[in-house]
């Protein structure tokens, strides 16, 4: 039987999908995620020692992610998608490599696929559908963690870890990739990452696009290593952590899910959200209670439809040779961000209480909501 044009696409459509959903889902169920700042701690770290943990495994993916980037523009995105789930398994250093290689690499290779098959327009839901995926999995493996650590103990989770990883980069080989390579001997990855950098430089949408993810995904992306410790912190008990922290991550995969829909928010839109969710997540945390822990998790879910709204205005913003190399820049910017993060978290950490700590964090989003707001009124202006 001949498939139509129109099947053709939305048969392109589902394989896209399916393969990102099942990546996603995989790369996130990772065991040790609810339970290994537990671990640092009860290894007798004390907290700058567990910050600097934290802060070696977000300098090793700063050192790979621009290079990893300008690496897929110039050679193959999906590559990279399956070697970074296999240097995560190999362990925690490693695993920042690992996810240097996928980033960039996944937003790339499904926006430039999703473009062919003459769907970019669903970039935003396809992509908030993966998040909620990869929460999806985080959740799962949130659920897991206390029976398998109850009867198995650290080895236990470390080992289920591992085989997801594995999984996750079988997956990866299931991507499409009709890119034609744009790497030659005299145009390889460097001159891709020169290129990249001088559209950033020239082009002030580009540029403002760009610094907006890391100013939305940085310091909640680093505040959920401390989460388990604020949890702890409200009086439950060690075995009650991981489920408080099942409950706050569904929260955020229903979040991911508005996807779609919240990208008709535009500018003054994303800033009200923002300004919200750090209200919610100062209160929250200060309140130290199964209620303000319920806020915190309804603010992380704001941050994360704040996070995929930024990608999606930076993907629509930059050209498809160069999507891999500036989005890297992008998490490149995250990236030092949440090393900052870490610092300040562990200076603050030292005489206050983590409640405290999360709700002087708060206070970057209340910027980051007025710079947004401001430049939507000077745009008006114009």
């Amino acid at each position: 039987m001949t498939l139509s044009p129109a099947r053709v696409p939305a048969t392109g459509v589902r394989r896209l999908t399916a393969t990102l959903y099942g990546y996603s889902f995989l790369d996130d169920f990772v065991l040790l995620y609810p339970v290994y700042a537990l671990l640092f701690a009860d290894t007798g770290m004390s907290l700058w020692q567990i910050s600097s943990l934290f802060a070696l495994w977000s300098i090793t993916g700063v050192l790979l992610e621009v290079p990893s980037g300008a690496w897929a523009d110039a050679v193959s995105r999906r590559r990279l998608l399956w070697t970074g789930p296999l240097l995560t398994a190999a362990g925690f250093v490693l695993w920042g490599a690992g996810g240097a290689l996928g980033s960039g690499a996944l937003e790339a290779l499904v926006y430039d696929e999703l473009d062919r098959l003459g769907a970019a327009d669903r970039y935003a839901g396809v992509m908030g559908r993966s998040r909620a995926a990869r929460l999806l999995g985080t959740v799962s493996s949130i659920g897991l963690a206390g029976p398998v650590f109850a009867r198995g103990g650290y080895a236990a989770v470390g080992a289920a870890s591992f085989v997801a990883c594995v999984l996750t980069a079988a997956v990866a080989t299931r991507f499409p990739e009709h890119r034609v390579r744009v790497g030659t001997d005299d145009d390889g990855w460097a001159k891709t990452l020169r290129t990249g950098l001088a559209e950033v430089r020239g082009d002030r949408a580009v540029r403002g696009a760009l610094l907006l993810v890391p100013a939305v995904a940085a310091v909640w992306g680093a505040l959920d290593e401390y989460t388990p410790l604020l949890v702890r912190d409200i009086g439950v008990a060690e075995a009650t952590v991981p489920y408080l922290i099942m409950l706050i991550w569904a929260g955020v995969t229903l979040g991911s899910l508005l996807t779609g829909p919240a990208e008709r928010l535009g500018t003054t839109g994303l800033a009200a959200l923002l300004a919200a969710s750090a209200l919610a997540l100062a209160i929250g945390a200060v309140a130290r209670s199964l209620a303000g822990i319920a806020l915190v998790g309804l603010a992380f879910a704001g941050f994360q439809l704040a996070e995929v709204l930024a990608d999606v205005r930076l993907q629509h913003r930059i050209d498809e040779s160069r999507r891999a190399t500036l989005t890297s820049v992008a998490s490149l910017g995250t990236e030092l961000a949440t090393v900052v993060t870490f610092g300040v978290y562990a200076l603050l950490g030292t005489e206050a209480a983590h409640s405290t700590v999360f709700a002087v964090l708060a206070v970057p989003y209340l910027v980051t909501a007025l710079a947004l707001a401001r430049s939507r009124a000077a745009t008006a202006r114009r």
